[in-house]
């Protein structure tokens, strides 16, 4: 959060022509990680966060390019050939010759998923699921992320 306000003016927290104080920098990041966390409407925010449907919006389109610009270069980028190189001998050491991450897949369950859905989405268990796969190596730095809806 920290991060994203010292980045982008937008999540600074103002007061307008009035002198009331606009929407803090929380409540911002808050609507923005509820709805790409929680898949939340933006009009929902407004009962939890106090924030109207376009400000959400906004919020969330503003809070995607601020992570983007601000951690793309050493958490969102694809692996140099020296990186490449550093994984494939530290996981040779480990025994695993030829390993450069390791992949995962887990299952969340999905408890607003809307209730004419929930057949399609249910897997090894009698409740709806979304699932991350994520390949990552050693040193915890994500290769590549993805949500699914597949059983």
């Amino acid at each position: 959060m920290n991060a994203v306000e010292a980045h982008d003016h937008y999540f600074v927290q103002k007061r307008d022509a009035a002198g009331v104080l606009g929407l803090s920098c929380f409540q911002k990041v808050t609507a923005a990680l509820r709805m790409l966390t929680y898949g939340v409407s933006a009009d929902a925010t407004d009962e939890y966060i106090r924030i109207g449907e376009s400000t959400a919006l906004e919020s969330l389109h503003k809070f995607v390019t601020a992570v983007v610009q601000i951690f793309e270069a050493e958490y969102l980028r694809y692996p140099s050939e020296a990186d490449i190189a550093r994984l494939l001998a530290v996981n040779e050491k480990s025994g695993f010759p030829d390993m450069l991450g390791s992949i995962d897949c887990m299952h969340w369950e999905w408890k607003n998923c809307a209730m004419q859905s929930q057949g399609q989405y249910k897997g090894h268990t009698n409740k709806p699921t979304i699932i991350l796969e994520a390949v990552a190596s050693n040193e915890e730095l994500s290769m590549h992320a993805a949500f699914s809806t597949a059983p």
